[in-house]
């Protein structure tokens, strides 16, 4: 009795390029994965940039292959419309070889041959993606297709927007005929492994740095040890140094020697890990106790879509949309601190960007620090000169009273339940247990923000939807300063 063939597809066996046990789990086991807000914003993107390409690429007799659960239909329609000999672009037209499906993105006639376009949402040519197209290449061409050239469509990010829903420029086309043709064996081979790991037992893959790259994993959660109170991924650091430990059967950072780490951090987050309490430094105190007042506590939204929205704008733009701030005056009522909030968030759909700027500029006045939490604001008020030089002057002064919070709390502070993480969300809960982001109800992270804001201004939105979406999303950026004054509170009073 022989088996049957399994049937895979070409994400399948980048899958098991990356790591065998990967695609066995994506086959068996696919509820162990944890698909993360970025890697589904990814995968919307993703689908964005192929609808600009079919624009781009097609014409007024263009034909999509549509899709269809059952892959033998999409087959048989590609194998009917190519045997009239279409002189028009085809786009997802779909193969099968030795049970391999691919569906290519856009076929264009060139005489008796194909065009083939493997069209990306990266902004440069990376080797997976010349695998990627050397495995599209090896599917059509065994299955009869006269493939002439085999290029990769990927994102040009000195694109300027005009606004006028013309996106001609918007890629950057590179021939990869000759690094493709090279790899014909590899991609055979690839197949043979992939089908190994999807009819034998789980592949014994350590973990390692495969778990990140070439794309984040969705079962890291899964293959890295987290059945522990202090996994040892929270020790930091290299992801090979880290599987070593795991393959010498370590699964806590405390399992881990002392005399095994050189790394200072490390070293750190072993020590305090191992005394099982927390290390507050008087550094902190001094630091933060000696800020003047008023105090404007700073966090901003951004959006960076592959595809521009608006006139003036580049791929992958860092573009300010909304802004919250908390000022606290130095004075107490009540023994409360009188703590005012302001904040900015323009969901009509045009470009929000002066509105902020000019907002934020009356907000913060001209003294006192303005704390943020990592250099992130910095770099978004730098981005707003360079849409707007008339406010270079006083968005310059905002730049010279910015003060980052995270090296204070870094060098002052270590909980072990921050797991080797001093971004604000790993230490809110340590030092304001009644704050968690995990309560936040919808958006409770960056990307989900940031997709929130996009979907909120989308005609097709609905009112009952932008409300709801608005609310939630000055809700979480209100959240991030309201957690910039509880972790300043926290060492003013330790």
């Amino acid at each position: 009795m022989t088996t049957r063939s399994p049937c895979l597809s070409k994400s399948g066996l980048i899958s098991a390029w990356q790591c065998p046990k990967k695609l066995h789990l994506e086959k068996h086991h696919p509820e162990l994965g944890d698909i993360t807000p970025t890697m589904e914003s990814m995968f919307a993107t993703g689908h964005q940039v192929g609808a600009i390409a079919q624009q781009l690429y097609g014409s007024t007799d263009s034909v999509e292959v549509p899709f269809n659960r059952n892959s033998g239909i999409m087959i048989q329609e590609t194998r009917a419309l190519l045997e009239t000999h279409p002189r028009f672009p085809v786009f997802e037209a779909t193969f099968r070889h030795e049970n391999v499906l691919v569906r290519a993105d856009v076929l264009i006639p060139s005489g008796d041959s194909w065009q083939v376009i493997e069209v990306k949402s990266s902004t440069s040519v990376k080797d997976i993606h010349v695998l990627d197209c050397a495995i599209q290449a090896w599917v059509m061409e065994q299955s009869g297709l006269s493939i002439k050239s085999i290029s990769l469509a990927y994102i040009n990010n000195q694109f300027v927007y005009q606004g006028d829903g013309n996106f001609a420029g918007l890629f950057i086309e590179d021939d990869l005929t000759d690094r493709v043709g090279n790899l014909n064996q590899e991609v055979a081979d690839l197949v043979v492994a992939a089908r190994n790991a999807v009819i034998g037992p789980m592949p014994d893959t350590r973990v390692g740095p495969q778990c990140t790259k070439p794309y984040e994993c969705q079962f890291q959660t899964h293959c890295w040890p987290h059945d522990t109170e202090y996994p040892i991924a929270g020790l930091g650091g290299s992801k090979a140094k880290l599987a070593e430990y795991v393959a010498l059967g370590h699964r806590d950072i405390r399992d881990v020697s002392s005399d095994s780490i050189t790394a200072e951090t490390q070293q750190r987050i072993h020590r305090i890990t191992a005394a099982g309490t927390p290390e507050i430094l008087a550094g902190g105190c001094h630091i933060l106790s000696s800020l003047d007042f008023p105090r404007y506590y700073l966090d901003f939204e951004t959006i960076a879509p592959a595809v521009p929205i608006w006139p003036g704008t580049r791929p992958y733009a860092t573009l300010p949309v909304q802004w919250s701030c908390h000022i606290d005056d130095g004075t107490e009522e009540g023994g409360l601190r009188n703590l005012k909030h302001k904040e900015f968030l323009d969901l009509s759909g045009k470009p929000p960007m002066r509105g902020l700027a000019d907002k934020l500029i009356e907000c913060l006045g001209d003294s006192g620090p303005v704390l943020m939490y990592t250099s992130y604001e910095e770099r978004v008020i730098r981005s707003l000169i360079e849409l707007f030089p008339d406010l270079a002057d006083p968005l310059q002064q905002i730049i010279d009273r910015l003060f980052d919070l995270h090296p204070v709390v870094k060098e002052n502070y270590y909980h072990p339940q921050m797991l080797g993480s001093w971004s604000i969300k790993a230490v809110l809960p340590c030092i304001a247990p009644h704050m968690s982001y995990a309560d936040l109800e919808g958006i409770n992270e960056g990307t989900g923000a940031a997709d929130g804001f996009v979907e909120a201004i989308a005609a097709e939105t609905s009112r009952e939807r932008k409300l709801e979406l608005e609310d939630q999303l000055l809700r979480y950026c209100r959240f991030d300063t309201e957690a910039m004054v509880e972790i300043v509170r926290f060492f003013t009073k330790n």
